[in-house]
Formats: structure tokens, C-alpha cells, sequence
């Protein structure tokens, strides 16, 4: 899949948003700070998600005008 770790990463940053606001209500740092972990490691991986499809595109690009 294409935009897997795009849609992951998207995925870990909404399930790190929930955690972090649910540890606030609950006044659970230990919640709120994993919260926030999750969605730094979404951050991170979607970033990463998206410069590994710009980087095919590139590549699939590049090889289209040698093709032509």
C-alpha cells in the first residue's frame, strides 16, 4: 500500500490525541504523557511515510522521461 505508514502514522497521532485529553480529564499524567508519546511516534511516522512516496514518485518520474 502506497500510503501505509501515512495512514498509520495518522492513526497513532488520533489515537495519541485521545489518550492525552482522556489523561487530562482523568488527571492521569501517566495517560496523558503515552498520549503524547503516541503521537509524536505518529508524527514521526507518517513524516517518514511521506518522503518515502515523494521519493518513489521521484523515481517513477525520473523513470518516465528516460522511458520517453
Amino acid at each position: 500500500m502506497r500510503y501505509e505508514d501515512e495512514v498509520k502514522g495518522k492513526g497513532k497521532q488520533v489515537k495519541g490525541a485521545v489518550k492525552e485529553e482522556l489523561g487530562k480529564l482523568a488527571g492521569d499524567r501517566d495517560l496523558e504523557n503515552s498520549g503524547t508519546a503516541d503521537r509524536a511516534k505518529g508524527d514521526v511516522q507518517e513524516g517518514y511515510g511521506k518522503t518515502k512516496r515523494k521519493i518513489g514518485e521521484a523515481v517513477e518520474d525520473l523513470g518516465d522521461r528516460i522511458a520517453s
